[in-house]
């Protein structure tokens, strides 16, 4: 990670996040989110709080809640440039568009499959 100073709640959503803690991610990162949901990071936390909330579908079983997450969390997040905030947008849209075929290539009555590699995020 770069010398730039990262607010403790965005560093703390990766914590929460890379330990398959997904619904503490999310509440961690609202506290961020909240008092900036109308300014230039607002759709972007918001879809990173979304591809948290769309892996909590996922360990609950409930595709199409999470399918529904994954999608908004890319529509979010595609608006901002490849590399923002120290995250590569980029590749965090890619894995997005992976978790989505594993999910909709499943029959809507299956069991979800454990991601393909356990998602992890991290600072450029």
């Amino acid at each position: 990670m770069s010398e730039r100073h990262y607010d403790p709640h965005y560093l703390g959503f990766f914590e929460c996040f890379n330990q398959q803690r997904y619904f503490e991610a999310h509440e961690v990162l609202e506290a961020l989110w909240l008092p900036q949901r109308q300014g230039p990071n607002g759709s972007f936390y918001k879809g990173l709080i979304q591809l948290a909330g769309a892996f909590v579908h996922w360990q609950k079983q409930r595709p199409g809640p999470a399918v529904a997450l994954f999608k908004l969390a890319r529509t979010n997040l595609q608006k901002y440039p490849a590399i923002h905030e120290g995250l590569s947008v980029k590749k965090v849209l890619l894995m997005t568009d992976d978790w989505l075929r594993q999910l909709t290539a499943a029959p809507p009555e299956a069991v979800l499959p454990a991601p393909a590699a356990e998602p992890k995020l991290g600072l450029e």
